[in-house]
């Protein structure tokens, strides 16, 4: 039997050693400019390009029929989208796996929705590689995977809400406010899967300090952990180096966002993946 991932690229990976594994790309419209976010996305010209826009930009999630192209020939399909609150992601692959099994009797796909972005997806994938691993059957992983991710979480930390703005998702002058005072908004995904704020912090070092306190609140001890970054390095250190301070050791890694959560949190922003 064939079991395949596939996952739209609010993933912000591209492979996976272990299992069979396919990321399809949104695009990000800047103008006239449409940035495919895919492994050959330069993510720094795209920026350049959201910088010198002033108008209205928005993203574009894949057709259904770029989904079954995913699919392929797989006898189980297992899929992750980015949460439907954000994009029409998890529509689109809906409609596909109806198409799929159609066309395909016997075949299945089974469509998750995130309810999140970024490492959050991250960790959903790399369990669903290790549950394949296992040799556990279709309906074992999909029961453990639905388990899983009612244990995983997404915290963030912007600097800025202008292209969330430029999206029509928040107040233009919430955004304006928010950049010009250097105010970091923390927030987190959901369980609706809605982007809500739970904190503000000024500067990247009180961001940190807010995050490390929200994971306690949350329940995190030393589950797995992923980290990803808009261009910040050094503040991505930092909290890694918080992490392992206060709850004795980090579990994962450090890795810089792709080109759609590098869209939705702007340069300078942290988003925090992870198990509790």
């Amino acid at each position: 039997m064939k079991i395949k991932i596939v996952a739209d690229s609010s993933c912000d990976i591209y492979t996976l050693e272990h299992a069979d594994f396919e990321s399809v790309p949104l695009h990000i419209i800047v103008g006239d400019n449409d940035f495919t976010d895919d492994a050959t996305l330069d993510v720094s010209t795209m920026q350049n390009a959201l910088d010198l826009h002033k108008d209205k930009t928005s993203t574009s999630c894949p057709a259904p029929a770029q989904w079954v192209a995913a699919f392929g020939d797989a006898d189980v399909v297992f899929c992750i989208t980015i949460t439907g609150q954000l994009s029409g992601s998890n529509n689109s692959a809906v409609l596909a796996k109806k198409l799929y099994e159609e066309e395909h009797p016997g075949r299945k796909v089974h469509v998750l929705d995130s309810l999140s972005t970024g490492p959050e997806v991250t960790l959903i994938l790399e369990k669903l590689e290790e549950l394949i691993s296992s040799g556990l059957d279709p309906d074992e992983i999909l029961e453990k995977i639905v388990l899983y991710m009612i244990h995983t979480h997404l915290y963030f930390s912007l600097t800025t809400l202008n292209n969330l703005a430029r999206n029509g998702r928040v107040n233009p002058l919430l955004a304006r406010g928010i950049g010009m005072l250097g105010i970091r908004i923390i927030g987190k995904a959901s369980e609706e899967g809605t982007l809500q704020t739970i904190d503000k912090a000024r500067g990247d070092k009180k961001a940190v300090l807010s995050l490390v306190k929200h994971l306690k609140k949350c329940g995190y001890k030393d589950g797995k952990i992923i980290i990803a970054h808009n261009n910040n390095p050094s503040t991505a250190e930092l909290l890694k180096k918080a992490i392992e301070n206060t709850f004795g050791s980090f579990n994962g890694y450090v890795h810089r966002c792709g080109g759609l959560d590098s869209y939705y949190a702007e340069p300078g922003s942290i988003l925090v993946g992870f198990e509790a």
